[in-house]
């Protein structure tokens, strides 16, 4: 695990993660690090992969569950959940329609759908799935409660499934595997019966965990209680609202909270770039961010899961980062986990040069000099004074066959034409004009040849500063 604690001062190049040498000494010999293997037969290798990959050898094992048909697709589904995720628009439509506006309850279903969100932000995902930062006792269990206002089952099962996701990303094992479609990533993996439980998945913190265990005991009553309960006597017993907490701070903020959640495992993997990797599917962007908390910079969540911070840098949307800072300065929250920043450049590093070698791609190169013939200088003078309508140049090494471009020059046709048949290194590297990037890169489209020994004014251009010029010696 590569990460530092916010209680360290430096982040910029410390590495606290790598380990002593061992006291031995280095070997000067060549070795190869693989041992030769035996060759394998089609049929050995498939199944020499099935037996090291653990994907591959749990998809084997699980039976396939029947396909959904016209007769048997009401027994595929899971008739609870789809219940009560379905319902939630519907009766939040109907209040909207049906309840008037009170606005102390419009405000407190603001700031209690922001608790409850929060407490699946900062408790059930960077917490307790992720251990990105510790908590104290009296700040577990009010996480845990709030998150039980959320509705999104306990602790325990929303962060084995969501450690699942981490381990088996666009995998068959993923729960909610973008490969599969929008709509199962999103709410299709809720809806449906699974045949597939949340693989090998080490979730002895959470059974070791007093909180997460009081909330599993009784999350049936805190779901009800903190889901709507709370909301309905706030809002009556304070501005005599009862129908509208229901509604409104009941079960519209349910659907809006569910589905901003849902966004996650959905909207994450689909919208926005991947500044860290692009080997998988998650991305970050700011309109993800922005629906689901601060969760939306899914690119660098993926790459550095125990980050507490999904938003990297300060004026990118992340609440639930704010959140846990806040917790740290109230003495909630301690050991804030950050990935050294050395690590986070390598990832955007790594995806800079993709971008580079593909842009490298669409570009026109001069020839590679193993394409070259090598000629030696006076084999080049003699092939420069022929009358076959060629113009060639020496210039650092290179010989270049100006013909098709001496009449649009720059500086002139008679400036190159004096320099026909000459080493014109020195000239061109300043003796005459010290010529831009731009031309150096034109001239090296005209390469036809590399001089022997690099021609016979090399010292020259040294003296000008100008040994920096890479230049083929040859011998």
């Amino acid at each position: 695990m590569t990460f530092t604690t916010e209680e360290t001062s430096d982040f910029d190049t410390s590495m606290y993660y790598i380990p002593k040498p061992l006291d031995l000494p280095i070997s000067t010999e060549k070795q190869s690090l693989s041992s030769p293997q035996p060759k394998m037969t089609a049929a050995e290798e498939e199944e020499d992969f099935i037996k090291n990959n653990y994907v591959a050898k749990t998809l084997l094992a699980i039976p396939e569950l029947p396909a959904i048909t016209w007769s048997n697709w009401y027994t595929q589904i899971d008739w609870v959940k789809v219940i009560v995720l379905y319902s939630e628009p519907f009766i939040g439509i109907y209040g909207v329609f049906t309840t008037r506006f009170v606005w102390q309850t419009t405000v407190f279903a603001i700031v209690y759908g922001l608790l409850t969100g929060l407490a699946i932000t900062a408790g059930y995902h960077r917490l307790f799935a992720h251990r990105a930062y510790q908590a104290s006792l009296l700040l577990r269990y009010i996480l845990v409660t709030l998150g039980a206002g959320a509705m999104q089952g306990s602790v325990k099962w929303w962060a084995r499934g969501h450690r699942a996701h981490h381990r088996y990303t666009d995998t068959d094992l993923d729960p909610y595997s973008a490969h599969r479609g929008l709509f199962h990533s999103h709410i299709g993996w809720l809806m449906f019966i699974s045949n597939r439980n949340c693989a090998d998945t080490d979730t002895a913190d959470l059974d070791n965990d007093k909180t997460v265990q009081w909330q599993f005991k009784y999350l049936t009553v805190l779901n009800i209680f903190m889901g709507y309960i709370v909301p309905v006597f706030i809002c009556g017993l304070g501005w005599n609202d009862y129908r509208g907490g229901y509604f409104f701070a009941g079960a519209l903020r349910l659907f809006l909270i569910h589905h901003a959640t849902f966004c996650v495992n959905s909207l994450a993997h689909y919208l926005g770039d991947a500044p860290f990797d692009d080997r998988h599917t998650p991305r970050d962007h700011f309109i993800t961010a922005l629906v689901t908390l601060g969760e939306g910079y899914h690119n660098f969540h993926h790459e550095f899961p125990s980050d507490y911070r999904n938003a990297l840098e300060w004026y990118q949307y992340d609440p639930t980062k704010w959140a846990i800072w806040l917790f740290e300065k109230l003495g909630l929250a301690t050991n804030l986990k950050r990935f050294s920043k050395n690590e986070i450049q390598k990832g955007r590093y790594g995806m800079m040069q993709k971008a580079l070698n593909r842009f490298g791609k669409t570009i026109v190169w001069p020839k590679d000099n193993a394409m070259l013939p090598i000629i030696s200088f006076e084999e080049y003078q003699e092939l420069a004074s022929k009358d076959d309508g060629r113009q060639l140049i020496l210039i650092s090494g290179f010989v270049h066959d100006v013909s098709n471009f001496i009449d649009t020059h720059p500086g002139g046709r008679a400036l190159l034409k004096s320099r026909i048949g000459k080493d014109a290194t020195v000239a061109f590297h300043g003796g005459v004009q010290n010529h831009s990037t731009a031309a150096h890169n034109t001239l090296a489209m005209m390469r036809v040849a590399i001089c022997k020994y690099g021609g016979e004014v090399e010292h020259l251009k040294k003296r000008l500063g100008h040994d920096f010029t890479p230049t083929p010696i040859l011998t």
